[in-house]
């Protein structure tokens, strides 16, 4: 964990001005959460990033994924993040959620499911990837 910490910091310092970024109240809620300390440094981060609407298909995609990539009940807001990003196609992903979200196997369900909806798939990927972009 201390190793993806230090990865998403670096991104953050020196990466995330390449990228035009969007947030969601789930992300909000998710910063907000936890030891306060700790709070009270990430949600600075969060101010000047626009957060996203949600479009009334939301949910509606949500339940679809959540089916499709077979979520658990405890990771529903993965599906939901998920939806987000495919209806404001949304290029980058990124989370350090690699059981439900930056899977390899889910990813190809994801991918043959826009597909066959005419729907956008975004690269869902960890900080860690994205700082090795040349």
């Amino acid at each position: 964990m201390a190793q993806h910490q230090k990865f998403t910091h670096d991104w953050w310092k020196n990466e995330r001005s390449r990228y035009r970024l969007y947030t969601s109240f789930l992300v909000r809620a998710e910063a907000s959460r936890g030891d306060p300390g700790a709070v009270a440094r990430r949600m600075p981060f969060l101010d000047e990033i626009p957060d996203l609407d949600v479009p009334l298909e939301t949910d509606r995609l949500s339940q679809s994924l959540i089916k499709l990539l077979k979520t658990p009940p405890k990771a529903e807001a993965d599906a939901t993040h998920l939806a987000l990003a495919i209806l404001h196609r949304i290029t980058y992903l990124l989370t350090w959620n690699c059981t439900h979200l930056a899977n390899p196997v889910l990813q190809k369900e994801l991918i043959e499911y826009c597909q066959y909806h005419h729907l956008h798939v975004p690269v869902i990927c960890t900080p860690e990837l994205l700082l090795s972009v040349p």
